[in-house]
């Protein structure tokens, strides 16, 4: 295998990897993909080392090593991209793709996200099927899909401008309590708590927190602990939005 071959198929393998773990897949799928993909495309073997916000890369044909660092820019959850990813290395596998295609479908891959007239709706009958589920009566359900669809507005309206993810928490948890306080001081319901309490729900970073635990239950400590700090300071925002939310309501306990 030439140089340059070895330092094409390297920097697509990296760049694989730099996808995987910028739009949420575990370490240990990460390492994976990377040496299959690796291997498929002719390499004798690939080395890779995760952190929290990088990763080193090392590729061997004949004894000749090529080592390259990425920087991992975190985009979000996005689970069609790492299937893609998946899929691509699969079908280099069987001989399917070579070099130049695998060039082509990581180029082309783009993130995809629903259309916000459906986003918006769909989360908030989430949060209100929450609420019903709790025993929440039906103006209590009502209230939380209203202020749970307000919430994911504003949430979309801030990650456009890319504002911070920790302000943007905070800022969603405050605007959501403060609509979902409409059952206390309108006396709509039997219920108040529960639209409180369900409305949030939307807000809880159950997907970084199981990829935190995964990595750190198979040795990714240092990438788990940061993902578990990431997930735990996004919990922070969110108690930090409610709780003035309720102190300017008049119901801090």
């Amino acid at each position: 295998m030439y140089a340059d071959t070895q330092n094409d198929i390297t920097r697509q393998v990296v760049r694989v990897a730099q996808l995987l773990l910028a739009y949420g897949a575990e370490s240990d799928l990460v390492e994976e993909i990377s040496q299959r993909l690796g291997q498929a495309l002719g390499l004798a073997s690939v080395e890779i080392s995760i952190s929290s916000n990088s990763l080193v890369l090392t590729s061997l044909v004949h004894g000749r090593c090529i080592t390259t660092t990425r920087r991992i820019r975190e985009h979000g959850i996005n689970m069609t991209i790492i299937c893609e990813l998946q899929r691509i290395c699969l079908l280099t596998e069987k001989g399917i793709y070579g070099l130049n295609e695998v060039r082509k479908r990581v180029s082309r891959i783009q993130p995809k996200s629903y259309p916000r007239r459906y986003l918006v709706p769909m989360i908030g009958l989430s949060c209100g099927s929450f609420c019903h589920l709790f025993g929440g009566d039906t103006m209590a359900v009502l209230i939380t899909i209203m202020a749970a669809s307000v919430g994911m507005s504003v949430r979309l309206a801030i990650a456009k401008h890319h504002f911070n993810l920790l302000v943007n928490f905070a800022v969603t948890a405050f605007i959501t309590t403060l609509v979902a306080q409409m059952g206390y001081h309108l006396q709509l319901t039997d219920t108040p708590k529960l639209p409180m309490a369900a409305s949030v729900l939307m807000l809880v970073p159950g997907f970084p927190m199981i990829n935190a635990i995964s990595d750190m239950v198979k040795g990714h400590l240092n990438v788990g602990i940061s993902r578990w700090g990431h997930a735990t300071l996004l919990t922070v925002s969110s108690v930090i939005g409610i709780t003035i939310a309720m102190q300017l309501g008049g119901l801090f306990l």
